[in-house]
């Protein structure tokens, strides 16, 4: 189960948001999920579903009734003329991905990781990066969820399409999401391409190269003047088959090299050494990477998007208008150089075009994605904070599912379609049924 000890306590994938529920459910069917609201409403008291606890925020806490959905995540049906996939909310983009290529379909855009449950990957705006694409939440075009009285709630292009608009990112605060309809496309190849250079190359040269590559990112490590940056070529080649046996294991091998062994052990090491030596976190950040190295490779598109992570920890990410991207990360640099003590995590730059949904990071605007991240148990407010600041120059928007210090007072002018959502919120959990600290702070009471 996601995050739940024996004891009845849950905690997130990163550790640092805890909470001990009065009662754990388990639902396994949508009208489990009715029973369980109505129950909840009867008995006075809120509830909040998780989904895999990878939101570092405490948007999924509650010492009420905690809901799992990981005993609803089948995929329900595939219409192959349309491209429409119906799935249980508690689906894992992990188990869904591999699913969808089989029936010779994938989702448009994902992001670097694919642990999250569909329903807690759209409800907080998870994203990947491309100018010309757009956030996981835009590929819903269909929703089933069950409101604060206990009433399911079917929504799609014919059946109340403004609040499928809104509820496309509902935060977890408009009802229990059942089922989703996602909008795939034909399976696809990506050609990967995979390179550290100088950071100064790559920034100069970024927004130029954002503007003719499908998927591109990078990753500039502290206190080195180097940066690894991505670029994904959308493709329906095939890849190439190796030439003999020993080919195909050196491929593997190096594959297995690069994501395993440097991206997870050694970092994981790197960062262990780093916590009892911070003096040698700028030595072991110049080790993670050399200038010159290159990947270069072609496989299916969520292999390529998505990587393991297994060295835990803390993040922050903000959205700012993407004529400003670059701009903000120089000053982050900046920051980073000048905080006093030492950074042991990557820097990460991604790139999105806009979308309609209120409550979207990227609503009405391309956007530049800045995110900051500590490995756990490293303190990270001031740096956190440091980073805010200089995103708020920019009207910067946070990641609902990632660390940040706004409140509804400092948010709600940076997204001009609040009121749709606050009016949503109304109407579908006029008691605050689904709230929590976390959305009272961040939405309001």
């Amino acid at each position: 189960m996601s995050g739940i000890s024996s004891d009845g306590s849950w905690r997130n994938w990163a550790g640092n948001q805890r909470s001990t529920p009065v009662r754990i459910e388990r639902p396994r069917s949508e009208a489990d999920v009715v029973a369980l609201v109505r129950a909840t409403a009867a008995d006075g008291r809120r509830v909040k579903v998780v989904g895999a606890g990878h939101s570092f925020t405490a948007i999924a806490r509650t010492d009420d009734v905690l809901v799992t959905l990981d005993n609803m995540g089948a995929v329900v049906g595939i219409d192959h003329d349309t491209g429409q996939v119906r799935v249980e909310a508690g689906a894992r983009l992990f188990n869904l991905n591999p699913q969808l290529h089989a029936a010779g379909l994938a989702m448009p855009n994902l992001g670097d990781i694919a642990y999250q449950s569909v329903a807690g990957a759209t409800s907080t705006s998870t994203h990947g990066t491309g100018l010309g694409f757009s956030s996981v939440a835009a590929g819903v075009v269909g929703m089933r969820l069950v409101a604060g009285d206990g009433t399911v709630v079917v929504l799609g292009p014919n059946d109340d399409p403004d609040l499928l608009e809104v509820a496309r990112v509902g935060l977890g605060a408009l009802g229990i999401v059942t089922e989703v309809t996602l909008q795939c496309v034909p399976a696809f190849n990506l050609h990967a391409v995979e390179e550290v250079l100088p950071a100064d190359e790559v920034l100069d040269s970024f927004d130029e190269m954002a503007a003719a590559t499908d998927h591109i990112e990078f990753f500039w490590m502290p206190h080195t003047d180097l940066a690894m940056r991505k670029r994904n070529t959308r493709t329906t080649d095939a890849p190439p088959p190796p030439r003999n046996r020993r080919h195909a294991l050196r491929r593997r091998w190096k594959r297995f090299k690069n994501k395993e062994l440097m991206e997870n052990a050694a970092f994981g090491a790197f960062n262990h050494i780093g916590r009892m030596a911070p003096s040698l976190i700028p030595r072991l950040n110049g080790l993670v990477a050399s200038e010159g190295d290159r990947a270069e490779y072609l496989t299916t598109s969520y292999e390529v998007f998505a990587s393991p992570r297994r060295v835990r920890f803390y993040e922050m990410e903000y959205g700012v208008p993407a004529e400003y991207g670059i701009e903000a990360l120089r000053r982050v640099m900046d920051l980073v150089q000048n905080l006093g003590r030492p950074i042991s995590f990557p820097i990460e730059y991604r790139i999105l075009g806009p979308d309609q949904i209120p409550l979207s990071t990227s609503f009405g605007r391309p956007t530049a994605y800045i995110a900051v991240h500590v490995f756990r148990r490293t303190p990270y407010e001031d740096y956190f904070r440091g980073v805010e600041q200089i995103m708020d120059d920019y009207g910067g928007r946070p990641h609902w599912g990632k660390l940040h210090f706004q409140t509804s007072d400092s948010l709600g002018g940076r997204y001009p379609q609040w009121y749709r959502f606050q009016a949503a919120r109304r109407r579908l959990d006029p008691t605050g049924r689904f709230a929590n600290d976390y959305l009272d702070r961040v939405l309001g009471s």
